[in-house]
C-alpha cells in the first residue's frame, strides 16, 4: 500500500487534524490517546468527512484533490472500512450483511463468502440474526462484511477494544491470518502498543491531530 496524505487540513473543534506524509507498507498503525483525531483520518480516507484541504492518493489512485476540486465518493474508493462499533444492520440475518458486503464489490471477486466465512469461523453463524451474537462474532461479521467488497484497503478502529484479553489473542491470530490469507493491506487504529507490536510493520502517532513521531513499532516501547 501507498498513501500520500498531503496538505491535510480537517478542523476539529479546538484544533485541526494536520497531515502532511506518505505512507508505504502492508499493516500500518495509527497511534495515539482518545481525541488525537485517529478514527478523523480514517474517516477521510474513506470519504466519510470533507476536509478543508487535502490530497489524498491511494497506490496511485487520487481519491481527494481539494485544489483541483476532485472527490471521489465513499462507494468508489475500493475501502473496506470496520468502525468500533461494526455499523452491522441489526434488522439483516448475518448472511444479510454479507450479501450487502459482496453487492458493494467491484470487478469480479477475488475470493467467495464460503471462502472469508471459513476463514473469519463464521460459517456456523449464516442463517441466525445479528441479536444473538456475540461482541466478538459481530467484529468477525463486520470484518467479513468489508472483506466481500473485495477492498483495495481495510481501515480497522479499534477493531479488538471491546473484547477481553482472552478474545483479543484470538482476534490477532485472525488479523494475522486475514493478511496472510487475502493479501489486503491494513490500516489499523489503536491506543494499544501491544496490539501494534504484535501485528503492525510501522506506527505513526498523533497527538491533537498533529502527527508527533513515526517508525517501526519499536519507537512506543
Amino acid at each position: 500500500m501507498k498513501l500520500a496524505l498531503k496538505g491535510i487540513h480537517l478542523p476539529l473543534g479546538r484544533w485541526a487534524l494536520e497531515m502532511d506524509l506518505e505512507l508505504e507498507g502492508e499493516v500500518i498503525a495509527i497511534f495515539g490517546p482518545s481525541g488525537a483525531g485517529k478514527t478523523s483520518a480514517l474517516d477521510l480516507i474513506a470519504g466519510l468527512r470533507k476536509p478543508r484541504t487535502a490530497y489524498i492518493a491511494l497506490d496511485g489512485t487520487v481519491l481527494e484533490d481539494t485544489a483541483q476540486g476532485r472527490r471521489l465518493a465513499p462507494q468508489e474508493r475500493g475501502i473496506g472500512y470496520v468502525p468500533q462499533d461494526g455499523a452491522l444492520f441489526p434488522h439483516l440475518s448475518v448472511m444479510g450483511n454479507l450479501s450487502y458486503g459482496s453487492r458493494r464489490a467491484n470487478g469480479s471477486a477475488l475470493f467467495s463468502t464460503e471462502h472469508v466465512a471459513e476463514v473469519l469461523e463464521i460459517g456456523h453463524l449464516l442463517d441466525g440474526g445479528i441479536g444473538n451474537i456475540s461482541g466478538g462474532e459481530k467484529q468477525r461479521v463486520a470484518l467479513a462484511r468489508a472483506l466481500l467488497s473485495q477492498p483495495r484497503v481495510l481501515l480497522l478502529d479499534e477493531p479488538l477494544a471491546s473484547l477481553d484479553e482472552k478474545l483479543k489473542t484470538r482476534g490477532l491470530d485472525l488479523l494475522r491470518r486475514i493478511h496472510g490469507e487475502f493479501a489486503i493491506p491494513m490500516l489499523y487504529v489503536s491506543h494499544s502498543r501491544e496490539e501494534i507490536a504484535a501485528i503492525c510493520d510501522q506506527v505513526i502517532c498523533l497527538a491533537e491531530g498533529r502527527v508527533t513521531q513515526r517508525g517501526a513499532p519499536g519507537i512506543l516501547a
